[in-house]
């Protein structure tokens, strides 16, 4: 099969397009013929081997992707012969191995994929859509609520806009550039400002005509985040998930004492409970999916070009969720 493998930790042009062996799936793992493989920005610092919140760095060479869709093809000993041929997604953890025309899985993590979803959408509600779901456990969504989302153009904004505006929520959708905040305007926000022009919180407030957001869903971080928690009003929440963009001020997060909360890591998985937590979240996604009420943004490269597509979200030259195809 070809896959992308890394050799040397470092740059983007790392990351070669070979042929290497097919894997075999041991016990109570299942090979999927994969159609879709995720990108996420946490295989770029493991590409270039800053650990980050991963639990280890991968044993090079390595296949990278934790994220797969695609056909059952082969089973491991003990698993039902009913998955054979089955439209699936699974998040693999941190075992490495997405990136590539085949992935083995254990197949307690494998879903079936709903019928009204592709294979790329799938592995955009997989990651993306259950860290979404995730954050929105936090957040008390009505027609009360005034929601202002950064990074609304990306995969997770893309959910958070659609989510809040299900709910009745008065939505301002912040981007990068016109492109993007046309996009954000499409997905429904009631207002999309560029926060690239320093004007961009005083139109925010000009539309809310003195009315305060009630929460700010960040994954950006830096001086966005600084601007964006300004306008919350007394009792206003800050979820924090993320700060992509810190470098757009000091580096670091933005927290503010009694407003700003990390959502992230053990305590989404607490709040989301039941004896899985992870896959708790990941069905709610794909239910939110199936259902029609959340449609993903994608993003779409081909597999050999995964180097592009790291370089491309590393700049924030991306809309939605990355997608590596075979």
């Amino acid at each position: 099969m070809h896959a992308i493998r890394l050799h040397t930790f470092g740059p983007a042009e790392n990351l070669t397009y070979e042929q290497v062996d097919d894997p075999a799936p041991g016990p109570g793992q299942v090979r999927v013929a994969v159609a879709a493989a995720g990108v996420h920005l946490l295989d770029t610092t493991l590409r270039e081997g800053v650990q980050g919140p991963a639990p280890q760095l991968p044993t090079l060479p390595t296949v990278p992707g934790r994220e797969v869709a695609g056909v059952v093809e082969s089973l491991g000993e003990g698993v039902a012969p009913l998955w054979l041929g089955k439209r699936v997604v699974a998040h693999v953890g941190f075992a490495p191995g997405g990136y590539a025309e085949l992935a083995v899985t254990d197949v307690d993590r494998v879903h079936e994929i709903p019928a009204n979803l592709d294979f790329a959408e799938a592995v955009a509600m997989i990651g993306t859509g259950r860290t979404a779901m995730g954050i929105l456990q936090f957040a008390e969504l009505g027609p009360d609520a005034v929601a202002v989302i950064p990074a609304a153009a990306g995969g997770i904004g893309t959910l958070l806009v659609q989510y809040a505006r299900n709910a009745g929520a008065v939505v301002i959708g912040l981007a990068g550039g016109p492109e993007k905040t046309a996009r954000v305007r499409e997905n429904g926000a009631d207002l999309a400002v560029d926060y690239k022009d320093p004007a961009w919180p005083g139109k925010v407030r000009a539309f809310l005509g003195g009315r305060p957001a009630t929460v700010v869903f960040d994954g950006v971080g830096g001086e966005v985040a600084r601007e964006s928690v300004a306008v919350l009003g007394p009792g206003g929440r800050h979820l924090v998930f993320g700060w992509s963009g810190a470098g757009l001020h000091d580096g670091k997060p933005y927290f503010v004492d009694g407003v700003s909360e990390q959502v992230l890591g053990p305590v989404m998985m607490q709040k989301a409970g039941g004896p899985n937590p992870v896959q708790t979240l990941e069905l709610r996604a794909l239910a939110e999916a199936a259902a029609g009420r959340l449609t993903p943004a994608v993003q779409r490269f081909p597999l050999a070009e995964a180097a592009a597509a790291h370089r491309a979200l590393e700049t924030r030259g991306t809309t939605g969720k990355v997608v590596l195809e075979p």
